[in-house]
């Protein structure tokens, strides 16, 4: 017994409490869908990253892992999933396992596009893809301030509503193109814009290929600016 206290007061001596992980989800075909904590959990400054949701889109991948190896932040809550379709990228396609574009099955203006395995495919009905109900939960529970979401191949940032002053910014700061597009039908964007008014959700278009290890860490710093913008503004 003795041993054991010991242990578990040396664990909780050497835990980190700025940094953590854990699986929020699984995929379709039973894969884990993790997310990384970074910095101050009280923050109320929440940001949320993510990496990859078309399968065959992953360049962001390599930013997000950046990030999950950067300092913890002081000054706010940083979360970021890596990968949040594993089915899709290890089958080297847009879908998940099932066929379905993620990005089409969010619950906000959804409508039905095509049959399984089409590219934008939305599924048999809003929400019906575990990998999507994750993200809900898990974006109920942060309720971000600011979510990024890398996809590839059109070299721009993109976004709609009240999203645009932050996607501008961040543009700025890659020295991207940005560009206003409406949120198409049934995407993470648009749900979380109707979902939590005052908020930014946008699209970042990364070029076709893998990044270079230098533009992986241009973004990186921009997310980490762009964040401290939100913490100045809020102060």
């Amino acid at each position: 017994m003795g041993i054991e206290i010991l242990l578990s007061v040396l664990a909780l001596a050497t835990s980190d409490p700025t940094r953590s992980s854990e699986v929020v989800g699984y995929s379709s075909q039973g894969r884990a869908i993790r997310v990384h904590r970074l910095g101050d959990p009280a923050s109320p400054n929440k940001v949320l990253v993510v990496g990859c949701i078309h399968g065959n889109e992953d360049a962001g991948v390599a930013i997000t892992r950046k990030l999950v190896r950067k300092t913890p932040p002081a000054s706010f809550d940083l979360w970021v999933v890596n990968v949040v379709n594993p089915d899709g990228r290890r089958l080297g396609v847009r879908q998940n396992g099932r066929g379905v574009d993620l990005n089409r099955n969010f619950g906000s203006e959804w409508i039905p596009i095509g049959t399984r395995w089409d590219p934008e495919y939305s599924g048999p009905y809003p929400w019906s893809e575990p990998e999507t109900r994750t993200v809900r939960r898990l974006v109920r529970r942060i309720q971000p301030d600011i979510t990024i979401w890398y996809h590839q191949p059109q070299t721009l940032v993109r976004a709609w509503g009240q999203s645009r002053p932050m996607a501008r910014r961040y543009a700025q700061l890659t020295r991207m193109v940005y560009r206003s597009i409406r949120w198409p039908h049934g995407t993470a964007p648009n749900w979380q814009n109707h979902r939590f008014p005052g908020t930014s959700s946008f699209v970042v278009e990364l070029a076709p290929g893998s990044l270079s290890d230098r533009r992986a860490a241009r973004h990186a710093y921009a997310v980490m600016r762009l964040a401290r913008t939100l913490v100045a503004a809020a102060a």
